[in-house]
């Protein structure tokens, strides 16, 4: 109790309430008590004590101090945080305080625009000669706390500058450089040159002025074209303002709107690399790996990727799409003889980015015949081996008709010649300008020698001739009928030796 202390700005006060700065207490974080009591003349009442609270939570959050300054497009805000110059209730949150903008014409009051401001910040896309009123009040979205409007303040934008800023500013990422592009369009762009500068965002949330900190972009300092190139080892990871003016000689134009620029959202995601293999008869296994391009990448190391595989048969348009972690992925049960093809892109698994590769190049394989298709491969040689054979027979049959008729053969048919096996009667067959001769030659060693010798002549009987002689034989001849007889006699009266 011996602790209590007078509550300077609530002593000897007529109303029945009071405001008291942080100044007069020693943590704004801690539970305080308060205590309070009536009094007249020299007569007290009884202390009633307020529940306990910390200053920090029931603080109320006061009107900032606004300043402004006038382009043609554009006004320059300079905002103070709210509290005095030694207060410690917001002592701790200067750089925290975001801050709501509201501004409009101040002929057309209806039509407000709301823009979220640091404390040094610009208002773009304004109308050259037009007045414009605004207020502004502090937040502290972390604590859910949000403070009083300023009072209102107007002014009026100058006339059109002589030379337009440069407008639509883009930057991109592109293998190892950065891309900077914007838009202008000046009537004589001759001697027109560019000039791009950057500065840490982080600044812009420390209350004060930065100017001084801009530095210049390397590569992009007095360029002739809308568009410059420079490394990316230029930034390091973090968030940066870019901004660009124009120049023609001695004359500059204001700078450009200033563009936001995260390096982390820069970085350039590169299709994987995908593997194909058979497994089995019927299973395609596919393997993902990150390119050579991506391995120092930022975003490679930083946030984890998830793989969108697009599978789908050579010949169908009807794909199946699998979306996973892994970087395997097996898919079974597949036609046999059938080609199958795979791509997949990389996407970045992040709540702060939205960003993925293009599609990897397409891989296809054929899977191998199963074991009906072996079936049916052997039954498809067996009907080609019986295919040939009987194409050659009936080649064979073909060319046998064909020789039979038209190169028949001199000899008579086999079956008419087992008819006629008989001499005489075969004989009938032959021509007629031909005779048959049948000549025999015995030799012995004993005393008789028997020679025969048989003439048939188509119309007529055959005659047989015997005779009894010595070794010697000889040939024989029946050109006609006398001379065979005189032959046979000679032979008879021959004597043996």
């Amino acid at each position: 109790m011996g602790n209590w202390r007078k509550l300077l700005g609530c002593q000897y006060v007529t109303r029945t309430e009071c405001s008291f700065s942080s100044l007069h207490l020693r943590s704004v974080y801690e539970n305080i008590k308060l205590r309070i009591r009536a009094e007249k003349g020299n007569s007290t009442s009884q202390w009633h004590e307020v529940p306990p609270f910390v200053p920090f939570k029931k603080a109320q959050i006061g009107p900032p101090d606004v300043r402004l300054k006038a382009e043609d497009k554009a006004i320059i805000v300079n905002i103070s945080p709210p509290g005095t110059k030694d207060s410690t209730m917001w002592a701790m949150d200067q750089s925290n305080f975001l801050y709501s903008l509201v501004i409009w014409e101040n002929s057309s009051s209806l039509e407000e625009r709301t823009e979220s401001v640091y404390s040094r910040d610009k208002i773009y896309r304004l109308s050259p000669e037009t007045t414009y009123c605004l207020k502004v009040r502090a937040e502290l979205r972390s604590s859910r706390k949000f403070g009083v409007y300023s009072p209102v303040s107007c002014i009026t934008t100058t006339v059109e500058h002589k030379l337009p800023s440069p407008e639509n500013i883009e930057i991109s990422a592109e293998n190892q450089i950065y891309v900077l592009k914007w838009d202008y369009t000046f009537e004589n762009m001759t001697d027109m040159t560019f000039q791009a500068q950057w500065l840490h965002a982080f600044l812009k949330k420390i209350p004060g002025d930065h100017s001084d900190k801009w530095k210049q972009i390397p590569n992009c300092e007095n360029v002739r074209t809308t568009r410059c190139v420079f490394p990316q080892s230029v930034f390091s990871k973090g968030i940066y303002s870019i901004r660009v003016r124009a120049a023609d000689g001695n004359t500059t134009s204001l700078w450009s709107e200033e563009k936001k620029f995260n390096t982390e959202m820069q970085t350039v995601i590169f299709p994987p690399v995908i593997h194909v293999k058979l497994i089995g008869e019927d299973s395609l296994r596919v393997s993902i790996g990150a390119p050579e391009e991506s391995e120092n990448k930022s975003g490679y190391q930083l946030y984890p990727l998830i793989y969108e595989v697009v599978f789908r048969e050579n010949t169908s348009n009807a794909e199946r799409r699998v979306l996973e972690k892994r970087t395997d992925f097996t898919f079974p049960n597949l036609k046999p003889l059938t080609v199958y093809c795979v791509k997949a892109r990389a996407l970045v698994e992040s709540n702060r980015w939205n960003k993925s590769s293009v599609f990897s190049d397409t891989v296809c394989e054929e899977t191998k015949p199963g074991n009906t298709s072996k079936a049916w491969l052997i039954a498809g040689i067996c009907t080609a081996v019986f295919s040939i054979v009987v194409v050659i027979y009936v080649v064979k049959a073909l060319l046998r008709c064909v020789s039979y008729v038209f190169f028949p053969s001199s000899k008579p048919p086999s079956t008419i010649d087992e008819c006629f096996s008989e001499k005489p009667l075969r004989n009938l067959l032959l021509s007629t300008s031909e005779e048959q001769t049948e000549r025999c030659f015995i030799i012995e060693n004993t005393s008789t020698v028997t020679t025969i010798e048989e003439t048939d002549q188509i119309g007529e009987d055959y005659k047989k001739y015997s005779s009894q002689t010595s070794r010697d034989s000889g040939n024989y001849s029946n050109e006609d009928e006398n001379s065979g007889s005189k032959i046979s006699e000679g032979l008879l009266q021959e004597e043996p030796v």
